[in-house]
């Protein structure tokens, strides 16, 4: 146990996590030349494509060190988004020590500062590493004295490297054998095991992430799931060198995988604890938290057609996503479809992508909402996140909705554009925290809600790209929930309503209004699009009507002829309009949800 590190790279989003790994990774031999490429530890294309990491992944490397010992690095990636917060929980978990990567020329950012005290709460020894120092605009010393003023670690063991060019790499290593403590367990003890992640294998099931902390665990023994409480026997474990290596035993201290039949996912908890079946440990390792959806949203295929192929290629997602979560749900406008819960709108657009990539299904997505919390007046309390099941407004004694504490880090010039735009999108309060020269950190308490569709965006291009953000919920609280319809040709469309705080809406049903008349093509007769609360109005379109000139074969002549023709134009395109159907195609929904929120 003494020659074993179990350890993870936790950062902001593109500080360099898995660049540093692949050094690492190479540094350790722990792939040939020839088999390496860039992201090792991404297994998704879309991963390597948008530079992110969306699924933490671990490698076992042999490290001879300048002591003279072989050292066992149990190395663990993790994603650097809010989104995927609990996959840097669950990593944490599992190692006793982390290296913290901050980049040379953007310092510390708010993602770095919430990693830190996930960090401190799993009472992690942290080695920080300033990467990037390659780059034209690094600045090593600042960042030493914001680690030092902000995260409070000693600025003179943070080691600087350049993951891109290879400079330093050694450094880190010999950091790693000689800061980062050996794991504490006892061999001999009752088996308690950490499961920190799964991935699905179609030839072998459910292939387990797992840290022994107490006791052995061999091939036969059968295990049993403290929060699933659910047994199976394992078939094979090892250790993870991107291929899987089978060996005898995991023991106390070790980082490896186990294949034990698991057939999906959803039959186990990530973050849950394993023991033997026959020789329990008395409690479960601390800290397990579900992973929570905040955001949902409705998925519908282009084509009805490919319904089946949908719930197909979910189950598949499933299978490897436990933090997906999907029901049936159907819209009268576009058909049978399923009502999904995400971690938040990157998780949303990754699967989306994802569906549309690997399993080529054309999707039409409905806005994203979070989940309200109704007290209603006969005494009952209710959760939506679907506006076809909001009740009627009479039935509704109070709402309410979730907060969460948002943490903003902005170079000091933006501070005013900040603070105006969380004011715009409905923040409580704001407190200004000076951390070092030039940097402000603004914390401030604002609706889930306001920050689904366009905050972060608007926020990067205020503060040109150096501004970070970082989230926690706090609680639900008591807010003025409307559902708003949208009706076309005075025919509400279920998948066009939404909910709103009751002073954003008619801005959003405008813009919606707006969007649709663009998008729905002109028919015989004139189109109203409205927005409505209830039976008030609060916003309105219209598409005008194609119309032919029944005049033009009148030159010269009684007025009176004409306006016989016209009247009897009119009679027909109100009787049309009694009768007519509007079709409005795939792309009008894709649009509103889509475009520029205003």
């Amino acid at each position: 146990m003494k020659l074993t590190r179990n350890f993870c790279i936790i950062a902001h989003i593109d500080h360099g996590k898995s660049t540093l790994a692949d050094r690492l990774i190479q540094a350790c031999g722990g792939i040939t030349q020839r088999e390496f490429h860039d992201q090792m530890l991404d297994s998704m294309d879309i991963e390597r494509e948008r530079g992110i990491t969306i699924k933490s992944n671990t490698v076992t490397l042999s490290y001879a060190a300048k002591d003279g010992q072989t050292y066992q690095l149990n190395l663990i990636d993790t994603p650097g988004h809010v989104d995927f917060s609990h996959e840097v929980r669950r990593s944490l978990m599992a190692a006793e020590g982390a290296l913290m990567v901050v980049d040379a020329s953007q310092g510390v950012e708010a993602q770095t500062v919430a990693n830190l005290y996930l960090a401190l709460e799993y009472d992690l020894e942290l080695l920080p590493v300033i990467n990037k120092i390659d780059l034209p605009a690094a600045d090593v010393e600042r960042v030493r004295e914001e680690i030092d003023a902000d995260l409070g670690l000693d600025p003179f063991i943070a080691i600087p490297v350049s993951a891109k060019t290879g400079q330093g790499i050694e450094d880190v290593l010999e950091g790693i054998v000689s800061h980062l403590p050996p794991p504490q367990g006892d061999p001999d003890a009752p088996l308690k095991a950490l499961i920190f992640d799964a991935f699905f294998d179609k030839y072998r099931g459910v292939i387990l992430q797992c840290r022994i902390v107490d006791g052995t665990l061999k091939p036969k023994d059968t295990i049993h799931f403290m929060h699933a409480d659910r047994d199976f026997g394992v078939d094979e474990l090892g250790y993870n060198q991107f291929k899987l290596v089978p060996k005898k035993q995991l023991t106390a201290g070790e980082v490896g995988y186990i294949v034990a039949g698991v057939k999906s996912v959803q039959d186990i908890e990530i973050g849950d604890t394993i023991t033997l079946a026959d020789r329990p440990t008395a409690t479960p390792i601390p800290g397990y938290q579900p992973a929570r959806q905040v955001v949902f949203s409705s998925v519908y295929p282009m084509s009805t057609d490919e319904y089946q192929d949908l719930t197909k290629a979910l189950e598949k997602l499933a299978i490897n996503d436990a933090a997906l979560t999907y029901e049936k749900d159907s819209s009268a406008a576009l058909g049978f479809g399923f009502r999904c819960g995400f971690l938040g709108l990157l998780h949303l657009d990754v699967i989306q992508e994802r569906l549309q990539r690997e399993f080529d299904i054309g999707l039409v997505i409905s806005a994203p909402s979070v989940k309200y919390k109704l007290q209603l007046k006969d005494g009952s309390t209710i959760d939506i996140d679907n506006p076809s099941n909001w009740p009627d407004p009479s039935t509704i004694d109070a709402a309410s909705e979730p907060y969460i504490r948002a943490q903003i880090l902005t170079p000091e010039e933006y501070v005013g554009p900040v603070m105006e735009l969380c004011r715009d999108h409905r923040s409580e309060s704001q407190t200004m925290n000076y951390l070092s020269a030039g940097r402000v950190e603004v914390v401030s308490e604002m609706p889930l809600g306001e920050v689904l569709f366009d905050f972060y965006g608007k926020l990067k291009m205020i503060t040109r790209g150096y501004g970070s953000f970082d989230y926690v919920p706090i609680e639900y609280r008591k807010t003025d929930i409307v559902k708003v319809d949208i009706l076309v040709n005075r025919e509400p469309v279920d998948a066009l309503a939404y909910l709103v705080h009751r002073e954003k809406s008619r801005a959003r049903a405008l813009h919606y209004c707006e969007q649709l008349a663009e998008e729905i093509p002109r028919h015989q007769f004139k189109i109203p699009i409205q927005g409505a609360i209830g039976g008030t109005v609060i916003a309105r379109s219209t598409i005008q009507a194609v119309r032919k000139d029944v005049t033009a074969k009148c030159y010269g002549g009684d007025i009176s002829r004409k306006k016989k023709l016209l009247e009897k134009q009119k009679k027909g395109k109100a009787k049309m309009k009694q009768f007519g159907s509007v079709t409005i195609p795939q792309k009008a929904f894709i649009s509103v949800l889509r475009a520029e929120k205003k």
